[in-house]
């Protein structure tokens, strides 16, 4: 019977986080299961709060042990999450509140405040959520939450078949064009080589990416609501995605709307209709699979 932890994380998603080591706690401890490491992260999701304003009051020059008390806590935590950076810098926090040294510890304090919330954020925003976003993928049904559940299994096991998991898939592209016929024509030409999601409504761009994590955009360039330039920047906005292939589908292969592709971040336009040779060779050239 699954617990309040059911939901669980994206552990695809934490590994990609560099501040995180996970692969390095399971290997640390070889008995640590799926379940108990989330436990950690809902700790952390619990703690993080209390420790940021700890960290906010030490930063103003605050000498309280009870802000020390917390820090240590967090610290601890995050070693035990696999936090490589972080615990460090936390260490000097300690010994200059020990020490008394006020200037040296708000100094610190403040160096870390803004990142620990930043990695606080990331790590959250990796806990799946189990409520279905309103887009659609062409061809058969595809259920794109991919939950991974609270299991008694081993971590490094569930980090192995992870890798195998993700050596074995499909690349995954996202196709966002407001007309279902060019998603549709899409699939048909990709989808024997390549997992295709297809989004008619450009609005639910982020809710999509809050759940997959696509190899390679293709963007419709006009669409109501936002066109695909609009979209790039959104697209960047996400860690997982600053350097994610994107093309752009245009009707219209001026010099000037070229330019204005690459300059915004595309790495190559298609005009349509395309050619289904030209579609193949564009992807298979900039498409590339993101590591774990």
């Amino acid at each position: 019977m699954l617990d309040k932890h059911d939901k669980g994380f994206d552990l695809p998603a934490l590994i990609r986080l560099d501040l995180l080591d996970i692969r390095k706690v399971a290997q640390k401890n070889l008995f640590l299961t799926v379940g108990e490491y989330f436990a950690l992260l809902y700790r952390f999701k619990s703690e993080g709060p209390r420790a940021s304003e700890a960290l906010g009051e030490l930063s103003c020059g605050s000498n309280d042990k009870s802000c020390l008390r917390v820090v240590q806590d967090i610290k601890e935590l995050l070693e035990e999450m696999g936090c490589k950076k972080w615990p460090l810098i936390l260490s000097d926090v300690i010994s200059a509140v020990r020490k008394n040294n006020t200037d040296l510890s708000a100094d610190c304090a403040k160096s870390i405040l803004d990142p620990f919330t930043e990695l606080f954020n990331k790590i959250i925003g990796t806990e799946n959520k189990n409520t279905k976003p309103d887009f659609f993928t062409t061809g058969e049904a595809t259920n794109v939450i991919e939950t991974t559940p609270f299991s008694a299994q081993t971590l490094i096991k569930y980090l192995d078949r992870l890798e195998r998991e993700e050596n074995d898939r499909k690349l995954r592209i996202l196709v966002i064009d407001d007309s279902p016929t060019t998603i549709k024509s899409v699939f048909a030409t990709l989808s024997s080589e390549y997992k295709v999601y297809g989004m008619s409504d450009p609005m639910m761009l982020e809710k999509f990416l809050e759940q997959v994590t696509p190899e390679l955009f293709l963007l419709d360039y006009k669409m109501p609501g936002r066109t695909g330039f609009e979209l790039i920047p959104i697209i960047r906005g996400f860690e997982e995605h600053k350097t994610t292939p994107i093309i752009i589908l245009t009707a219209m292969g001026s010099i000037d709307h070229i330019s204005a592709s690459h300059s915004l971040g595309a790495c190559d336009f298609i005009v349509k209709p395309f050619n289904e040779n030209i579609l193949h060779k564009k992807i298979a050239r900039h498409i590339r699979k993101k590591t774990l």
